[in-house]
Protein backbone atom coordinates (compact mmCIF):
# COMPACT_ATOMS: atom_id res chain seq x y z
CA UNK A 1 0.00 0.00 0.00
CA UNK A 2 1.60 3.86 -1.26
CA UNK A 3 2.37 5.92 1.98
CA UNK A 4 0.16 9.39 1.95
CA UNK A 5 4.19 10.99 2.22
CA UNK A 6 5.69 9.25 -1.03
CA UNK A 7 6.40 11.89 -3.98
CA UNK A 8 3.28 10.33 -6.06
CA UNK A 9 0.88 11.76 -3.46
CA UNK A 10 2.83 14.22 -1.92
CA UNK A 11 0.72 17.61 -3.94
CA UNK A 12 -1.77 16.53 -2.27
CA UNK A 13 -0.23 17.60 0.66
CA UNK A 14 2.62 20.14 0.18
CA UNK A 15 1.92 24.06 -1.14
CA UNK A 16 -0.55 26.62 -0.79
CA UNK A 17 -2.74 25.40 -3.35
CA UNK A 18 -6.38 27.22 -3.02
CA UNK A 19 -4.87 29.26 0.08
CA UNK A 20 -2.25 30.91 -2.42
CA UNK A 21 -5.16 33.24 -3.67
CA UNK A 22 -7.59 33.62 -0.85
CA UNK A 23 -7.09 36.93 1.06
CA UNK A 24 -10.57 36.82 3.34
CA UNK A 25 -8.36 35.47 6.57
CA UNK A 26 -5.35 33.74 7.75
CA UNK A 27 -6.87 31.23 8.94
CA UNK A 28 -7.57 29.61 5.37
CA UNK A 29 -3.73 28.24 5.31
CA UNK A 30 -2.89 24.67 4.81
CA UNK A 31 -0.62 22.91 7.37
CA UNK A 32 2.70 22.61 5.39
CA UNK A 33 4.50 19.41 4.99
CA UNK A 34 6.84 19.34 7.86
CA UNK A 35 3.59 20.14 10.38
CA UNK A 36 1.78 16.75 8.66
CA UNK A 37 5.25 15.30 9.61
CA UNK A 38 5.36 16.39 12.84
CA UNK A 39 1.35 14.76 13.01
CA UNK A 40 2.53 11.52 12.01
CA UNK A 41 5.70 11.07 14.58
CA UNK A 42 3.45 12.59 17.43
CA UNK A 43 2.67 10.55 20.71
CA UNK A 44 -1.02 9.19 20.62
CA UNK A 45 -1.50 9.03 24.54
CA UNK A 46 -4.37 10.47 26.12
CA UNK A 47 -4.33 13.90 27.32
CA UNK A 48 -7.56 14.13 29.07
CA UNK A 49 -5.15 11.80 31.68
CA UNK A 50 -2.06 14.38 31.09
CA UNK A 51 0.01 11.35 29.91
CA UNK A 52 0.15 12.88 25.88
CA UNK A 53 3.83 14.26 25.85
CA UNK A 54 3.72 15.83 22.67
CA UNK A 55 0.92 17.93 24.18
CA UNK A 56 2.92 18.31 27.68
CA UNK A 57 5.79 19.86 25.92
CA UNK A 58 3.76 22.19 23.91
CA UNK A 59 2.01 23.61 27.18
CA UNK A 60 4.88 23.65 28.54
CA UNK A 61 7.22 25.15 26.07
CA UNK A 62 4.17 28.12 25.48
CA UNK A 63 4.16 28.67 29.15
CA UNK A 64 8.01 29.11 29.37
CA UNK A 65 7.98 31.74 25.88
CA UNK A 66 5.07 33.68 27.37
CA UNK A 67 5.96 33.73 31.41
CA UNK A 68 3.63 31.95 32.87
CA UNK A 69 3.26 28.62 35.30
CA UNK A 70 1.45 26.37 33.06
CA UNK A 71 -0.59 26.05 29.41
CA UNK A 72 -3.53 24.62 28.33
CA UNK A 73 -4.01 23.35 24.61
CA UNK A 74 -7.92 24.27 24.03
CA UNK A 75 -9.68 23.71 20.12
CA UNK A 76 -9.99 27.42 18.91
CA UNK A 77 -9.30 31.03 20.35
CA UNK A 78 -13.25 31.64 21.16
CA UNK A 79 -12.80 28.42 23.56
CA UNK A 80 -9.93 29.84 25.12
CA UNK A 81 -11.43 33.19 25.70
CA UNK A 82 -14.70 31.19 26.95
CA UNK A 83 -13.04 29.11 29.24
CA UNK A 84 -10.57 32.10 30.38
CA UNK A 85 -13.38 34.28 31.53
CA UNK A 86 -15.66 31.34 32.59
CA UNK A 87 -12.76 30.70 35.00
CA UNK A 88 -12.14 34.02 35.98
CA UNK A 89 -16.05 34.99 36.66
CA UNK A 90 -16.58 33.36 40.17
CA UNK A 91 -19.14 34.80 41.64
CA UNK A 92 -22.06 37.29 40.43
CA UNK A 93 -22.83 40.34 39.82
CA UNK A 94 -20.13 40.82 37.54
CA UNK A 95 -19.38 42.68 34.12
CA UNK A 96 -16.68 42.68 31.75
CA UNK A 97 -15.15 45.60 29.37
CA UNK A 98 -13.60 45.64 26.38
CA UNK A 99 -13.37 47.09 22.45
CA UNK A 100 -16.97 47.43 21.25
CA UNK A 101 -15.16 45.82 18.05
CA UNK A 102 -14.05 42.60 20.38
CA UNK A 103 -13.94 39.17 18.91
CA UNK A 104 -15.81 38.20 22.51
CA UNK A 105 -18.27 40.47 22.01
CA UNK A 106 -18.93 40.56 18.05
CA UNK A 107 -17.75 37.03 16.97
CA UNK A 108 -18.28 34.37 19.59
CA UNK A 109 -22.34 33.74 19.09
CA UNK A 110 -22.98 35.13 22.51
CA UNK A 111 -20.45 32.76 24.99
CA UNK A 112 -19.73 35.22 27.44
CA UNK A 113 -23.42 36.01 28.38
CA UNK A 114 -24.65 32.74 27.39
CA UNK A 115 -22.00 30.65 29.99
CA UNK A 116 -21.23 33.24 32.83
CA UNK A 117 -24.42 35.60 32.59
CA UNK A 118 -21.90 38.32 32.49
CA UNK A 119 -22.86 41.67 31.66
CA UNK A 120 -20.52 43.09 28.55
CA UNK A 121 -19.85 46.29 28.02
CA UNK A 122 -17.99 47.46 24.75
CA UNK A 123 -16.04 50.83 25.05
CA UNK A 124 -15.91 52.00 21.25
CA UNK A 125 -12.21 53.71 20.78
CA UNK A 126 -11.87 57.89 20.54
CA UNK A 127 -8.33 57.14 18.66
CA UNK A 128 -10.34 54.46 16.25
CA UNK A 129 -7.38 51.91 16.74
CA UNK A 130 -7.35 51.05 20.48
CA UNK A 131 -8.92 51.32 23.92
CA UNK A 132 -6.86 53.72 26.31
CA UNK A 133 -6.83 53.47 30.04
CA UNK A 134 -8.84 57.02 30.42
CA UNK A 135 -11.66 55.38 28.45
CA UNK A 136 -11.53 52.30 30.83
CA UNK A 137 -11.44 54.24 33.81
CA UNK A 138 -14.62 56.35 32.21
CA UNK A 139 -17.15 53.14 31.81
CA UNK A 140 -15.48 51.16 34.64
CA UNK A 141 -18.22 50.34 37.28
CA UNK A 142 -16.37 50.69 41.04
CA UNK A 143 -17.97 50.82 43.87
CA UNK A 144 -21.18 49.57 45.81
CA UNK A 145 -23.87 50.68 44.44
CA UNK A 146 -26.55 47.92 43.70
CA UNK A 147 -28.20 49.32 40.96
CA UNK A 148 -25.07 48.82 38.51
CA UNK A 149 -23.25 46.04 37.45
CA UNK A 150 -19.54 45.72 39.27
CA UNK A 151 -16.72 45.60 36.70
CA UNK A 152 -14.83 42.52 37.45
CA UNK A 153 -12.46 42.03 34.32
CA UNK A 154 -11.32 43.41 31.50
CA UNK A 155 -10.53 41.92 28.42
CA UNK A 156 -8.22 43.68 26.05
CA UNK A 157 -7.79 42.20 22.17
CA UNK A 158 -4.49 42.85 20.33
CA UNK A 159 -4.10 42.23 17.26
CA UNK A 160 -7.89 43.58 17.08
CA UNK A 161 -8.27 44.50 12.96
CA UNK A 162 -4.51 43.98 12.67
CA UNK A 163 -3.91 47.26 14.49
CA UNK A 164 -1.64 47.04 17.66
CA UNK A 165 -2.19 48.29 21.35
CA UNK A 166 1.29 49.40 22.42
CA UNK A 167 2.99 47.63 25.35
CA UNK A 168 3.35 50.86 27.67
CA UNK A 169 -0.38 51.48 27.31
CA UNK A 170 -1.28 47.89 27.96
CA UNK A 171 1.00 48.54 31.26
CA UNK A 172 -1.21 51.18 32.46
CA UNK A 173 -4.63 49.43 31.82
CA UNK A 174 -3.70 46.22 33.65
CA UNK A 175 -1.41 48.32 36.59
CA UNK A 176 -4.70 49.75 37.35
CA UNK A 177 -7.17 47.14 36.81
CA UNK A 178 -4.82 45.51 39.11
CA UNK A 179 -5.07 48.21 41.53
CA UNK A 180 -9.13 47.61 41.43
CA UNK A 181 -9.42 44.14 42.57
CA UNK A 182 -9.99 43.41 38.52
CA UNK A 183 -8.65 40.08 36.28
CA UNK A 184 -7.75 41.71 32.70
CA UNK A 185 -7.60 38.78 30.34
CA UNK A 186 -5.58 39.02 26.94
CA UNK A 187 -7.04 37.34 23.71
CA UNK A 188 -3.79 37.69 21.84
CA UNK A 189 -4.64 35.23 19.14
CA UNK A 190 -2.71 37.71 16.34
CA UNK A 191 -0.22 38.99 18.95
CA UNK A 192 2.14 36.88 17.03
CA UNK A 193 1.53 39.81 14.59
CA UNK A 194 2.15 42.65 17.15
CA UNK A 195 5.47 41.26 18.56
CA UNK A 196 7.02 40.58 14.92
CA UNK A 197 5.96 44.36 14.08
CA UNK A 198 8.49 45.45 16.83
CA UNK A 199 5.40 46.66 19.09
CA UNK A 200 6.91 44.20 22.22
CA UNK A 201 8.50 40.79 22.65
CA UNK A 202 5.71 37.70 23.54
CA UNK A 203 6.61 37.60 27.03
CA UNK A 204 6.74 41.18 27.81
CA UNK A 205 2.64 41.23 26.72
CA UNK A 206 1.36 38.19 27.83
CA UNK A 207 3.27 38.12 31.34
CA UNK A 208 1.33 41.36 32.50
CA UNK A 209 -2.09 39.75 31.80
CA UNK A 210 -4.34 37.00 34.42
CA UNK A 211 -4.23 35.29 31.56
CA UNK A 212 -3.91 34.91 27.70
CA UNK A 213 -4.62 32.99 24.78
CA UNK A 214 -2.71 32.55 21.63
CA UNK A 215 -3.88 31.22 18.27
CA UNK A 216 -2.05 28.35 16.44
CA UNK A 217 -4.57 28.70 13.40
CA UNK A 218 -4.38 32.07 12.40
CA UNK A 219 -1.32 33.32 10.90
CA UNK A 220 1.01 30.38 12.15
CA UNK A 221 -0.96 27.78 9.64
CA UNK A 222 -1.17 25.07 11.74
CA UNK A 223 -4.93 22.99 10.94
CA UNK A 224 -6.27 23.51 14.65
CA UNK A 225 -5.88 24.56 17.90
CA UNK A 226 -4.70 27.68 20.08
CA UNK A 227 -3.23 27.88 24.04
CA UNK A 228 -4.47 29.23 27.23
CA UNK A 229 -1.66 30.77 29.59
CA UNK A 230 -1.77 31.50 33.08
CA UNK A 231 -1.14 30.42 36.53
CA UNK A 232 -1.42 26.96 37.63
CA UNK A 233 -4.30 27.08 39.74
CA UNK A 234 -5.76 29.06 37.21
CA UNK A 235 -5.45 26.65 33.94
CA UNK A 236 -6.33 23.59 36.61
CA UNK A 237 -9.91 25.20 36.68
CA UNK A 238 -10.05 26.20 33.03
CA UNK A 239 -8.96 22.12 32.36
CA UNK A 240 -12.33 21.38 34.59
CA UNK A 241 -14.17 23.99 32.54
CA UNK A 242 -12.34 22.64 28.77
CA UNK A 243 -13.62 19.66 30.08
CA UNK A 244 -17.28 20.93 30.27
CA UNK A 245 -17.65 21.88 27.13
CA UNK A 246 -16.33 18.96 25.03
CA UNK A 247 -12.78 20.43 24.66
CA UNK A 248 -11.16 17.43 26.67
CA UNK A 249 -9.57 15.31 23.69
CA UNK A 250 -8.03 12.36 24.16
CA UNK A 251 -4.76 11.76 21.41
CA UNK A 252 -4.31 15.39 21.51
CA UNK A 253 -0.73 14.97 20.21
CA UNK A 254 -1.43 15.19 16.32
CA UNK A 255 -2.72 19.07 17.00
CA UNK A 256 0.40 19.99 19.81
CA UNK A 257 2.59 18.74 17.32
CA UNK A 258 1.46 20.51 14.09
CA UNK A 259 1.17 23.83 16.70
CA UNK A 260 4.65 23.19 17.66
CA UNK A 261 6.27 23.44 13.95
CA UNK A 262 4.06 26.48 13.64
CA UNK A 263 5.20 28.29 16.24
CA UNK A 264 8.65 27.87 15.45
CA UNK A 265 8.74 27.80 12.12
CA UNK A 266 6.29 30.71 10.96
CA UNK A 267 6.72 32.76 14.03
CA UNK A 268 10.24 32.25 14.54
CA UNK A 269 12.53 31.54 18.24
CA UNK A 270 13.50 35.23 18.44
CA UNK A 271 11.78 36.97 21.76
CA UNK A 272 10.64 39.07 18.62
CA UNK A 273 9.65 36.19 16.34
CA UNK A 274 10.10 36.84 12.93
CA UNK A 275 9.99 33.50 10.85
CA UNK A 276 7.96 33.71 7.71
CA UNK A 277 5.43 36.81 9.50
CA UNK A 278 7.46 39.31 8.51
CA UNK A 279 7.16 38.97 4.81
CA UNK A 280 3.67 38.80 5.47
CA UNK A 281 3.50 42.25 6.74
CA UNK A 282 5.36 44.06 4.29
CA UNK A 283 3.28 42.17 1.59
CA UNK A 284 0.27 44.02 3.42
CA UNK A 285 2.08 47.24 3.09
CA UNK A 286 2.67 46.51 -0.39
CA UNK A 287 -1.22 46.16 -0.64
CA UNK A 288 -2.03 49.25 0.92
CA UNK A 289 -0.05 51.13 -1.20
CA UNK A 290 -1.46 49.60 -4.33
CA UNK A 291 -4.89 50.71 -2.96
CA UNK A 292 -4.16 54.25 -1.88
CA UNK A 293 -1.71 54.86 -5.55
CA UNK A 294 -5.11 54.50 -7.26
CA UNK A 295 -7.07 56.59 -5.53
CA UNK A 296 -8.46 54.54 -2.79
CA UNK A 297 -8.87 55.23 0.89
CA UNK A 298 -8.15 53.05 4.10
CA UNK A 299 -10.28 52.74 6.74
CA UNK A 300 -7.47 52.09 9.36
CA UNK A 301 -3.43 52.46 8.96
CA UNK A 302 -1.47 48.70 8.48
CA UNK A 303 -0.06 47.90 11.29
CA UNK A 304 0.67 44.21 11.08
CA UNK A 305 -1.45 41.90 8.32
CA UNK A 306 -4.73 43.45 7.39
CA UNK A 307 -5.49 45.93 5.20
CA UNK A 308 -9.17 47.38 5.11
CA UNK A 309 -10.02 49.45 2.01
CA UNK A 310 -12.54 51.97 2.10
CA UNK A 311 -15.46 50.72 -0.57
CA UNK A 312 -17.72 53.45 0.42
CA UNK A 313 -15.51 56.17 -0.44
CA UNK A 314 -14.46 54.22 -3.61
CA UNK A 315 -18.12 54.50 -4.66
CA UNK A 316 -18.29 50.48 -5.01
CA UNK A 317 -20.96 47.94 -3.59
CA UNK A 318 -20.38 45.04 -0.09
CA UNK A 319 -20.11 42.70 -2.65
CA UNK A 320 -17.79 44.42 -5.81
CA UNK A 321 -14.20 43.40 -4.58
CA UNK A 322 -15.72 40.01 -4.19
CA UNK A 323 -16.91 39.52 -7.37
CA UNK A 324 -14.38 41.47 -8.99
CA UNK A 325 -11.83 38.87 -7.87
CA UNK A 326 -13.70 36.17 -8.77
CA UNK A 327 -13.33 37.02 -12.40
CA UNK A 328 -9.31 37.08 -11.39
CA UNK A 329 -9.43 33.74 -9.27
CA UNK A 330 -9.05 35.48 -5.97
CA UNK A 331 -11.34 35.23 -2.99
CA UNK A 332 -11.47 38.79 -1.34
CA UNK A 333 -14.05 39.70 1.14
CA UNK A 334 -16.17 43.00 1.70
CA UNK A 335 -13.54 45.78 2.81
CA UNK A 336 -10.84 43.43 4.72
CA UNK A 337 -8.10 42.03 2.93
CA UNK A 338 -5.48 39.48 5.11
CA UNK A 339 -2.12 38.40 3.97
CA UNK A 340 -0.73 35.13 5.13
CA UNK A 341 2.17 33.34 4.72
CA UNK A 342 0.98 31.40 1.86
CA UNK A 343 0.18 34.38 -0.88
CA UNK A 344 2.78 34.81 -3.68
CA UNK A 345 3.76 37.69 -5.56
CA UNK A 346 1.18 36.29 -8.59
CA UNK A 347 -1.68 36.95 -5.86
CA UNK A 348 -0.21 40.29 -5.76
CA UNK A 349 -0.22 41.28 -9.40
CA UNK A 350 -3.78 39.76 -9.66
CA UNK A 351 -4.94 42.08 -7.00
CA UNK A 352 -3.57 44.83 -8.68
CA UNK A 353 -5.96 43.78 -11.25
CA UNK A 354 -8.52 43.99 -9.42
CA UNK A 355 -7.53 47.32 -7.81
CA UNK A 356 -7.52 48.83 -11.51
CA UNK A 357 -10.70 47.47 -12.23
CA UNK A 358 -12.71 48.36 -9.21
CA UNK A 359 -11.22 52.25 -8.49
CA UNK A 360 -11.19 52.58 -12.30
CA UNK A 361 -15.17 52.23 -12.67
CA UNK A 362 -14.83 49.27 -15.00
CA UNK A 363 -17.78 47.32 -13.15
CA UNK A 364 -19.97 48.25 -16.28
CA UNK A 365 -18.19 46.71 -18.42
CA UNK A 366 -17.50 43.27 -16.49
Amino acid sequence: MSSIWNETNSNHWQGAGAAEFDLRSDTITKPTLSMLNAIAQSSLSDDVFREDSTTNSLQEYIAGRTGHESALLVMSGTMGNQVAIRSHLTEAPYSVLCDDRAHILRSEAGGVSAWTGATVYGIKPRNGMYITLEEIQEHAILGDNIHRCPTRLISLENTLHGLVMPLEETRRIVKWAHSHGMKVHLDGARLWDAVVSGAGTLSEYTSLFDSASLCFSKGLGAPIGSILVGPTRFIDKARWFRKSIGGGIRQAGIISAAARVAVEEVFGPEPNGGGKLRDVHVKAQIIADMWTSRGGKLLYPVHTNMVWVDIKAAGLQPTDLADIGKLKGLRLSETRIVVHYQISDETLRRLGEVFDLALNRKLSKL
